[in-house]
């Protein structure tokens, strides 16, 4: 038999300005892909950092508007956190899973757990001033879907999209980047029933396929100043399909860690 290599190519843009409030990020992206010398195809899955989303989205929240609730203070000093981001992590959250001094862990409304409902201060413009924090986007599949149809009009080609946060594991130190929203791509890849090598039938393998992508996009699209936030992955034949990340949340009765 002669072996055929198998190829996926993960490249970020570069020259992606400061993204603002109601900038089109499709307008955005679209520039730099031609800058960059990169020609948006059929299959191609564009991968873009949450941070971005919400800051076009305008998902800025000022602390400094914040009137922390009994609750907001009692938890800020069990977890030594201002109680005005507390609050603002409260407004975001479904449920609060563990805290202990300085690390408050939730389920997002959107499903996904993770510390702060995912509100942050790094990379905002110092002009926006101290006290101003970014939340995750309103409905990052939404974002997603909308992003994908604006740049599919533009490239005039099939594309899927992913938006990417860091998120930590329950049982791994590190953070890994995973699909918070995603359109066009096969999210959770259910390959049960499917032959092994063997022959013999999977029985329970269902493979995140949008987390995969995402964490292949943050080894090149960095965390800290680099200024990647736009990563294009081509040659998954397999991964285009209708999933969301939302496909990807575990039912919190099926969740053994909660």
């Amino acid at each position: 038999m002669t072996a055929r290599p198998t190829r996926m190519t993960v490249t970020a843009l570069g020259g992606i300005p400061e993204i603002r409030p109601g900038d089109d990020l499709a307008a955005v992206i679209a520039d730099a892909a031609a800058a960059n010398g990169e020609v948006l195809a059929d299959g191609d899955i564009v991968v873009v950092a949450q941070k971005i989303v919400s800051k076009a989205e305008g998902r800025y929240a000022d602390l400094a508007r914040v009137t922390p609730s009994a609750r907001a203070i009692e938890l800020a000093e069990k977890t030594e956190k201002d109680p005005r981001l507390v609050e603002l992590i409260l407004s975001e959250a479904a449920e609060v899973l563990r805290f202990r001094p300085g690390v408050l862990i939730v389920a997002h409304r959107h499903g996904v757990v993770l510390a702060n409902a995912g509100i942050d201060t790094s990379n905002l413009d110092p002009a926006r001033g101290e006290t101003e924090v970014l939340l995750l986007p309103e409905d990052p599949d939404r974002s997603a879907a909308g992003l994908r149809e604006a740049l599919a009009r533009r490239a005039g080609a099939s594309l899927g999209v992913v938006v990417n946060d860091s998120l930590g594991r329950a049982w791994r130190n590190g953070t890994v980047g995973a699909a918070i929203g995603a359109s066009g791509v096969a999210a959770l890849l259910d390959q049960r029933g499917q032959p092994d090598r063997t022959g013999r039938a999977l029985r329970i393998t269902e493979i995140g396929l949008a987390d995969e992508i995402a964490a292949a996009a943050s080894a090149v699209m960095g965390q800290a100043d680099e200024g990647r936030p736009v990563v294009v992955v081509r040659g998954l034949a397999h991964a285009s399909g209708d999933g969301a990340a939302s496909d990807l949340v575990r039912a919190k009765e099926l969740d053994l860690f909660r």
